[in-house]
């Protein structure tokens, strides 16, 4: 019997605070367009009050509903 391992659903989560480039080039000197130009970045979401934990955690309950399956019935999980 062949064992294997497959990926059956993907999720995400972020959290809502979000820094934009504008907001950076207020703080210190840098613009959108230098950011852009190296990095691809527009924006970014910042966490003030989650922890990685918490968002794990949140993706972790889309996925199961997404399934319809129950925690314990996975093996593992790779974050």
């Amino acid at each position: 019997m062949s064992q294997f391992a497959k990926i059956t659903q993907t999720a995400h989560f972020v959290p809502e605070f979000i820094v934009t480039n504008d907001d950076l080039a207020q703080m210190m000197d840098t613009s959108d367009e230098w950011i852009k130009q190296r990095t691809g970045i527009e924006k970014r979401h910042i966490s003030t009050k989650l922890n990685t934990s918490d968002l794990c955690i949140n993706v972790a309950n889309q996925l199961l509903k997404k399934a319809d399956i129950q925690a314990n019935e996975l093996d593992f999980v790779i974050i």
